[in-house]
């Protein structure tokens, strides 16, 4: 029986986008071993939209995106200008090592129970 998911998400910075994790997005974690740290995250949903590359994309869900992008900004987060798209109002969080991921409010039904 499957009882979770593993996400992976590659960094050029893995030590700085840990401690965003950890500091700015406030998720908590178990040290695997060496500050190897593993993230609990927020309930999760998949989707799969065609592609003809390997590509893979990170994006957290929130109820209020504006809401959120401000208590962020308090952080010191900047996001990019938000977007409207017909499953979603999204943006991008800039990571510490340059990566992007991304938050959105979602339009459509969730797979998963809001809070």
């Amino acid at each position: 029986m499957i009882s979770g998911a593993h996400i992976v998400v590659y960094s050029k910075n893995a030590e700085a986008d840990r401690a965003f994790f950890r500091d700015i997005l406030g998720f908590k974690s178990v040290d695997a071993g060496h500050g190897w740290l593993i993230f609990a995250l927020p309930p999760t949903e998949a989707a799969f939209h065609p592609s003809e590359g390997d590509v893979h994309e990170l994006y957290f869900m929130c109820d209020d995106l504006k809401t959120e992008m401000a208590s962020l900004a308090k952080k010191g987060v900047k996001c990019s200008k938000v977007e409207e798209a017909r499953w979603g109002s999204v943006t991008k969080m800039r990571l510490p090592s340059g990566g992007k991921v991304g938050l959105y409010q979602p339009k459509h039904p969730a797979a998963i129970a809001s809070k």
